[in-house]
């Protein structure tokens, strides 16, 4: 009872303190413990967007989901539901890196990342990426024409080599009508640096440019094709064998070129784009 009466008594010094009524404070108090359907309506849509993507999604995964849903719930919103519902992303943090500034002794960086080209094969990037297939990896080389982000070739194989970047490489150059004068881009990996590529890039009388070591940056434009493959459309636990996986993968290259649009293209898919 003592010490009811003294925290009512700070209470009242606090209130004089602050110049606030008591009233103003129950009704602040009234407030707090009522409940908003509204409001709970959209924590139980915040909790089953979270519980889908496994606890990685933030603020402005939820607000841009809920907003393809139809509510009007803009990024704070979002993170002061996510608070009141005690959901925590598990989002990894922004990874640090040396930024290197030596370019290789094989090829210069002539890219530079200048992304933004004005005509359809001036400039090829080429990367390569894996993904589980149940038994073994597979490994998928691409390359696309920045232009307008359009995928030209690619190559699908269960050893990351030399073999499966010029397959990619030939793909491309047959499919655009043996193009000359095209600029190359990739990072410094072994498959790009062989003698064997170098090769056949000087067959095709293309020039050969190359990353900076350990920055993802300079080859952007292929980084971004490999998420949205991996987060858009690949399974979350990989393939079940490396056949369905292939076939698969096909299926998103058609589906990349002729029906995603892209914000490069205001929306367009890339073959839209270089029909227009």
């Amino acid at each position: 009872m003592i010490e009811q009466l003294r925290a009512q008594y700070r209470e009242s010094e606090l209130l004089c303190v602050f110049e606030v009524a008591r009233s103003t404070l129950n009704d602040r108090r009234r407030r707090a413990s009522r409940v908003d359907p509204e409001r709970e309506r959209l924590k139980g849509l915040a909790r089953d967007i979270h519980t889908a993507s496994r606890g990685a999604a933030g603020s402005r995964t939820l607000s841009g989901t809920l907003k393809q849903q139809g509510e009007a719930v803009g990024r704070y919103k979002a993170r002061s539901l996510m608070k009141e519902a005690g959901l925590v992303s598990k989002q990894q943090k922004r990874h640090r890196y040396r930024i290197a500034e030596e370019e290789s002794v094989i090829a210069p960086n002539k890219l530079n990342r200048e992304f933004n080209v004005t005509a359809a094969n001036q400039v090829w990037c080429g990367d390569v990426t894996y993904v589980w297939t149940g038994m073994c990896w597979l490994y998928l080389a691409v390359v696309l024409d920045l232009y307008k982000r359009r995928v030209v070739g690619w190559a699908c194989s269960r050893h990351p080599d030399t073999n499966l970047t010029i397959q990619a490489l030939r793909m491309a150059y047959e499919s655009r009508g043996c193009p000359v004068g095209v600029l190359f881009h990739s990072d410094q990996g072994c498959h790009y640096t062989s003698k064997s590529f170098r090769q056949r890039l000087w067959r095709y009388r293309m020039v050969q440019s190359m990353s900076r070591r350990g920055n993802c940056w300079d080859n952007a434009p292929m980084e971004r094709f490999f998420r949205s493959f991996k987060t858009e459309w690949m399974p979350q636990h990989g393939y079940q064998s490396f056949t369905v996986a292939e076939q698969d993968i096909a299926q998103y290259m058609r589906y990349y070129n002729h029906e995603r649009g892209h914000s490069v293209n205001d929306y367009l898919s890339p073959a839209q784009a270089e029909a227009a």
